[in-house]
């Protein structure tokens, strides 16, 4: 069997993930929407939502503008990167915006849908969340393994059998994903907590009215702010960790094949796994998405365990599929598909691990809630330090979970020999894949928080019964959890990305260097022997490194980590701050038409819902510029 028929199984996985994204939207579109006042609450939400995405959009179109022209400069007239590189610059960002936009357009359509289906039972009012959150995790993979794959095809066909220029190129893709990630997750977040803070502050601390209250002039924006933060935001987040994963242990899989001397066949095959592996990890997601269903009057254990059925039956499916396919690609290879198979299954677990370990934290039925709720009764300062403090413990399970993954592949892909670094950081690259690979359904749990959030406020909004109610809030208390849990799982899954990307970076040196030999460019030293293009490409990382004086005793690198060490604590500061200025415009917004708007508290007269969507929206896109210039900036710099 040729081996290489079976790259296809990724664009085949892609476009069956956009399928089945496109079936579930179709049917989600059919189902009731509820009465007149439901329908209106939901058209609301979805209007200001397309607004705050409109006017990002526009922003973010400027930066991709600017940074096309700019690598188009570097590739067209410096010549010191690929042509191709602009052009997969742009479409990394592209297709994560477009996710994005489908993503938070499913779910702004859902939730008065999933109202109207809590009427009739749980599990329906579930199923309508849940896979209307499947459209966004179906709709990341599928246009991230898509774009993966039409590059490589694209690519192959210009550069043959040359893996180091494909991966590389590609690799600019998910740059691109990664700068649309960042605008996304800032400016939502921003938005997400003013509208929180001003409805919050004013509606239920100085106005006493409950949460989703018709009458708070935030509650809208508030509504808005779950999408555009969770749904949006998480998408575009993810999407870059998922491209990130694949494009990265491509790049290494290159550089695992130069040092092990593989043939191009076997190096191929290498360079292949990643996105076969992904498209595996599709299918087995679109089986675990129908297997989430639960019974009437489920407790939270219950309902989280029935979303938890769906995510190991994925993962088993994974496990399953992916040894005979590894086995098939790496056999006749001389690396152990063992040791291969066996990084994939830490990077799988490790997943499974830390959402479990989000979920202990963020439940009510686990003890470190109950201990903060139980903190309440002495008042609002031990409520903030025992959150607090469980939030800080909560950081060494998943820091550990993460370290010992690494550990673990590293080991396993090398065959145990700490020198085979090649091999060892190809196999933390394939663990991340590992528990990126069911990200169909893991996104689908995140996106489904909103959704239901969404549905219990337009339950209260628009004055269902008390066991409507009571149904959206079970769901709506589940969605709290799974949104805890995505982003523990982004954050994991960042870390193993994050280190095989820096490993990848080496490899776009390497490039770089082969580039300077064959032009005859500088002359590089390195073990007092001239460089030429042979022996670049045979050098493995420490050697790059190597030839950079990039060590701990270099008072450059010490720098680095020092300005590195200080970047979160600096960005968080300026966001922090953004989100309080923003909080503060809301705030005197909604007291103001408290104050100016006769009849609001009385339920004779109605807020200006839209004023409030308005001041989130040009707050977030106006506070966004700094941090977002930070980040992108400083490692220039």
């Amino acid at each position: 069997m040729n081996s290489e028929f079976l790259f296809f199984i990724a664009p085949l996985g892609a476009i069956i993930a956009l399928i089945f994204a496109y079936v579930f939207y179709k049917t989600t579109l059919k189902m009731d929407e509820g009465d007149d006042l439901m329908k209106e609450i939901a058209r609301a939400v979805r209007t200001g939502a397309m607004a705050y995405l409109k006017q990002q959009y526009k922003a973010v179109g400027i930066f991709f503008l600017c940074a096309f022209v700019f690598i188009g400069f570097l590739s067209f007239v410096l010549k010191v990167q690929s042509l191709w590189t602009p052009f997969a610059f742009l479409t990394g960002g592209l297709f994560s915006g477009l996710a994005g936009f489908i993503g938070m357009n499913m779910a702004t359509q859902a939730s008065s849908r999933t109202t109207q289906a809590a009427k009739y039972s749980l599990d329906s009012a579930l199923k309508v969340a849940f896979r209307s959150g499947a459209v966004m995790g179906l709709t990341v993979v599928g246009l991230g393994l898509l774009d993966i794959s039409i590059w490589f095809l694209i690519l192959r066909n210009v550069y043959h059998s040359n893996f180091h220029i494909i991966t590389t190129t590609m690799l600019s893709f998910g740059m691109g994903a990664s700068s649309q990630a960042l605008f996304a997750r800032v400016g939502g977040g921003i938005f997400t907590k003013a509208a929180d803070v001003g409805a919050d502050l004013v509606g239920k601390v100085e106005s006493d009215i409950p949460e989703d209250d018709p009458r708070n002039p935030a509650v809208i924006a508030d509504n808005v702010g779950d999408n555009v933060g969770d749904v949006a935001g998480m998408g575009a987040d993810l999407y870059e960790s998922y491209c990130g994963a694949v494009l990265s242990t491509a790049a290494l899989g290159s550089a695992g094949a130069v040092s092990a001397s593989l043939s191009p066949s076997a190096s191929l095959n290498v360079v292949m796994l990643p996105m076969i592996l992904a498209g595996v990890g599709i299918i087995s997601s679109i089986g675990g998405i129908y297997a989430v269903k639960t019974k009437e009057g489920a407790n939270q254990k219950e309902l989280m365990g029935s979303l938890t059925k769906g995510i190991n039956l994925s993962s088993i499916l994974v496990a399953i599929f992916s040894f005979f396919l590894i086995k098939i690609l790496l056999k006749n290879t001389g690396i152990s598909y063992m040791g291969v198979w066996s990084s994939m299954i830490v990077g799988l677990f490790a997943g499974i691990l830390i959402g479990k370990i989000t979920e202990y934290f963020t439940s009510y039925a686990f003890k470190p809630t109950k201990f903060i709720a139980e903190q309440s009764k002495t008042g609002p300062a031990t409520v903030i330090l025992g959150g607090l403090g469980e939030s800080m413990i909560s950081t060494g399970a998943v820091v550990i979970v993460v370290s010992i993954g690494i550990v673990l592949s590293f080991l396993f892909s090398s065959g145990f020999d700490p020198r085979n670094i090649s091999m060892g950081l190809y196999g933390i690259a394939i663990a991340a894949v590992g528990m990126l690979s069911t990200l169909g359904i893991t996104l689908a749990t995140d996106a489904y928080g909103p959704i239901a959030d969404n549905a219990g406020g337009n339950a209260q909004m628009s004055n269902q019964k008390e066991d409507v109610r009571e149904k959206t809030d079970a769901l709506d208390s589940l969605g709290n959890t799974t949104a805890a849990t995505g982003k523990g799982f982004a954050i994991g899954s960042a870390a193993l990305t994050s280190l095989a990307l820096i490993a990848s970076f080496i490899e776009e040196v390497r490039v770089a260097l082969e580039r300077l030999a064959d032009k005859g460019g500088e002359l590089l030293y390195y073990g007092g022997e001239l460089l030429d293009k042979a022996k670049i490409l045979n050098m493995d990382i420490v050697q790059i490194l190597s030839l950079f004086d990039v060590h701990l005793l270099n008072f450059r690198v010490l720098v680095g980590i020092f300005i590195g060490s200080m970047m979160p604590f600096l960005f968080s500061g300026f966001i922090i701050k953004a989100v309080g200025r923003a909080a503060g415009k809301m705030v005197e917004e909604v007291r103001r038409q408290f104050r100016e708007i006769k009849g609001i508290m009385e339920g004779t007269a109605k807020p200006d819902y839209a004023e409030c969507v308005n001041i989130s929206t040009k707050a977030a896109q106006a506070e966004m510029i700094i941090p977002s210039l930070i980040a992108i900036l400083i490692p220039i710099v």
